[in-house]
């Protein structure tokens, strides 16, 4: 498939998750590995972003700290916290069961009932 893809409600957060797994980054970042990791399927805008990474935040799942970045400019770095660990481990068991679940209701077929 071409373009972008719109992402499921509560998908956004086991995302940007994954994406701070690899390495604490600043928004700008988060978007654009997310980008680069679905290979442009995903183009996460701002309003979508921060209200995600404010959500993990209050949940303990990530923190936050003001840094420099790379051309000195000060941004706000995001990182996984060890609950954010646990819980990304929790959320991709859940999206996987997800998953299982949709792809059986999309194979269903009445002729294979037991």
């Amino acid at each position: 498939m071409t373009g972008t893809h719109e992402i499921l409600k509560g998908t956004l957060d086991l995302l940007v998750m994954r994406t701070l797994a690899i390495e604490p980054m600043h928004g700008w970042g988060i978007a654009e590995r997310l980008r680069e990791m679905s290979a442009a399927a995903f183009d996460v805008n701002d309003g979508s972003l921060y209200p995600a990474l404010q959500r993990l935040k209050s949940r303990g799942w990530i923190r936050a700290d003001w840094q420099r970045t790379p051309n000195n400019r000060r941004a706000r770095y995001y990182e996984l916290t060890g609950a954010g660990k646990s819980q990304l481990d929790i959320e991709r068991a859940r999206w996987r069961a997800s998953v299982e679940a949709v792809d059986r209701v999309l194979d269903f077929s009445w002729d294979e009932r037991a």
